[in-house]
């Protein structure tokens, strides 16, 4: 699966679980990747678009983190160094942050932090 199937496949997930895990609602994707043509890139950017930011943010609490945060890649993907230093930056700032190669890694993921007792 691509990198997008996956995370299609992670939000549809979702859906069928905010009744049991309503914190689910808050889940949404940051649409930083893909192709575009320099025009639309220059408007991205100048409107805030900052590459590398991680896919996935949950923005609940837990356990001392400010929320949750997934970058999502398929199996045998790589971490750019911007992600990489994204990843670093929002672990500083006590975000609980993960790389996951595959839809059901970020649900695991997710139910664990979840299941953590205790906000901030």
């Amino acid at each position: 699966m691509s990198e997008r199937d996956e995370q299609i496949a992670l939000f549809d997930w979702a859906a069928l679980n905010t009744a049991r895990l309503p914190e689910l609602a808050l889940l949404f994707h940051v649409p930083n990747g893909g192709k575009r043509d320099v025009v639309t890139a220059a408007r991205l950017k100048e409107e805030g678009v900052k590459r590398g930011v991680p896919d996935v943010w949950l923005p609940v609490p837990r356990l001392g983190y400010h929320g949750m945060v997934i970058e999502m890649k398929c199996r045998g993907g790589r971490i750019s160094d911007g992600q990489s230093n994204w990843i670093t930056a929002l672990r500083r700032e006590v975000y609980y942050v993960e790389v996951c190669y595959d839809w059901l890694s970020a649900v695991n993921e997710i139910e664990t932090y979840l299941s953590w007792d205790g906000m901030i």
